[in-house]
Parts: structure tokens; C-alpha cells; sequence
């Protein structure tokens, strides 16, 4: 499976971005989807997964500002970020794997490209 992620872009501190991923060659319903995020000379960190049946798992630190939606007839996942802070600077990746929405990144077998995210101060 290919996947696209969008949406990243240049934003203040306090606003609001919504980030995409397409999914392709094949269909992702039955897969745990999942974003994270990386900064140069770290590792890449887990923000949010969620099942085929829609349970959800989040990083402590973004529970209440992301939240993370799929529309299996898309075959997309979006993670929608409110109130975002300069340390919110990243690339941002969606991964995709089988079985449980999991945090580790290791066991995601399928990612994006990636989409930069800035936040201005």
C-alpha cells in the first residue's frame, strides 16, 4: 500500500491544521492507521493510532488538541490538530499496519512521505 499525506503548512501559535493521507493500492479498512511525527536528530514520535473499528490510542500530550479520524470509503485518515505550539514543528508521517493501533513505529510496515508542519510563535 502507497501512502500520501497532505495538509502541513505554516501556521501561528493557537491555530489549526487538518492533515491527510491517501491510501492506494489497496484498501486500509482492516489496517491500524496511525501519524507521527519527526524532528531533525530525533527519533520519530507516536501521536495518535486508530483501528479499523475506530478505537482510538493517543500520546498523553496531545490528547484534547489531535484528534484522529479515518473514512474507510476514502481510504483515507485524517488527524486533525487544534491550539498547536511552536514545539509542534515537524514532519508529519501516517503509517499504516495490521492489527491493533499501536504506538510503536517499528511495527508500522507502510508509511507517507511526509508533510512539514511549522508553528509560528
Amino acid at each position: 500500500v502507497q501512502l500520501q499525506a497532505s495538509g502541513g503548512g505554516l501556521v501561528q501559535a493557537g491555530g489549526s491544521l487538518r492533515l491527510s493521507c491517501v491510501a492506494s493500492g489497496r484498501t486500509v479498512s482492516n489496517s491500524a492507521m496511525a501519524w507521527f511525527r519527526q524532528v531533525p536528530g530525533k527519533e520519530r514520535m507516536f501521536l495518535a493510532a486508530i483501528s479499523s473499528s475506530r478505537s482510538t490510542n493517543y500520546r498523553d500530550s496531545v490528547k484534547g488538541r489531535f484528534t484522529i479520524s479515518r473514512d474507510n470509503a476514502k481510504n483515507t485518515v485524517s488527524l486533525q490538530m487544534n491550539d498547536l505550539k511552536p514545539e509542534d514543528t515537524a514532519v508529519y508521517y501516517c503509517a499504516a499496519k495490521t492489527g491493533a493501533p499501536l504506538s510503536g513505529s517499528k511495527l508500522y510496515h507502510s508509511w507517507g512521505q511526509g508533510t512539514q508542519v511549522t508553528v509560528s510563535s
